[in-house]
């Protein structure tokens, strides 16, 4: 069994994409780099969390390759925002997902691409 289909499939993405951004807003260190309207990207992290977690091709069926590194690379993303950004990710999945097992698998994952995205020490204007 794919972990897309063990976490509640197409349901457990939708929300955890639709209860991460509020948080991700509501984040000093966040908002910033992210867009007023949120709706194109929450649709785009759904289809990629799909993919991601083991569920149909969304992502790539749609944008082509997701190239994650290349399409982060215009936004400062910095140490401080990446574990911003899992601390967000924790506290969704506390609230989304029951088991502590499946939290803890579900942001071991996530933690590779989170740190893979820095991309400078320093966000400009400094956060």
């Amino acid at each position: 069994m794919e972990l897309y289909d063990y976490i509640g499939g197409e349901v457990a993405i939708r929300s955890i994409v639709e209860t991460f951004y509020p948080k991700v807003l509501a984040h000093p260190a966040l908002a910033p780099i992210f867009p007023d309207d949120m709706g194109p990207l929450m649709e785009k992290q759904f289809m990629f969390l799909t993919q991601f977690f083991g569920g149909p091709p969304l992502y790539t069926n749609t944008h082509g390759n997701p190239m994650m590194k290349a399409r982060h690379a215009p936004f400062p993303i910095t140490p401080e925002r990446a574990e911003a950004w899992l601390a967000c990710m924790r506290s969704t999945l506390e609230e989304v997902i029951p088991s502590v097992e499946t939290r803890a698998m579900l942001l071991e994952r996530l933690k590779g691409p989170a740190y893979f995205f820095i991309n400078t020490e320093e966000a400009a204007g400094s956060v």
